[in-house]
């Protein structure tokens, strides 16, 4: 079974739906339960867009599939240390940003004072919400982990078949 998730044709499917996936956990999160992310939680998100169209591009160009699951594979990596950094901020391993909010679209004084006054202040530094002990970013830390050695194996697998 697990020697067959590594076939290469398959390989960019599960890459791009476990990035999917995990955009719409987050989506639902965010959403569906009103956990609004902070400026390092939209961080987390970039790199799974990315592994999401490299899968879906090793998907469909088999010529470039060793490249695209590779990077794909890099993405998961990236997302994990944001993820890593993020939880060590939480939990005050470290000094997390000097700023982490939102820009502003404000044209006057008052526009600025209306949309500070209605934004809702979301920390970096604070989880949102903790599962058995780790909040979301050390969850995605875990979880990103965990699809880069995927993505690193199949990486690995199409570039021996290419061979």
């Amino acid at each position: 079974m697990i020697h067959s998730l590594y076939k290469p044709n398959r390989s960019g499917l599960l890459v791009a739906l476990a990035a999917a996936g995990t955009l719409a956990l987050v989506l639902i999160a965010q959403y569906g339960f009103g956990l609004p992310p902070c400026e390092m939680c939209h961080w987390q998100r970039w790199p799974y867009i990315a592994a999401l169209i490299f899968g879906l591009g090793a998907l469909v160009l088999p010529r470039w599939r060793v490249q695209l699951l590779g990077l794909a594979a890099l993405s998961f990596a990236i997302t994990g240390g944001i993820g890593v950094f993020h939880a060590g901020v939480e939990w005050k391993w470290w000094q997390g940003l000097t700023s982490c909010g939102g820009t502003s679209t404000a044209t006057s004084l008052e526009d600025l004072r209306a949309q500070i006054m209605a934004a809702p202040v979301v920390r970096c530094d604070e989880a949102a919400i903790r599962v058995l002990g780790l909040s979301m970013a050390g969850w995605n830390a875990l979880w990103a982990a965990v699809l880069a050695i995927f993505a690193v194996l199949a990486t690995r697998r199409a570039a021996r078949e290419a061979m």
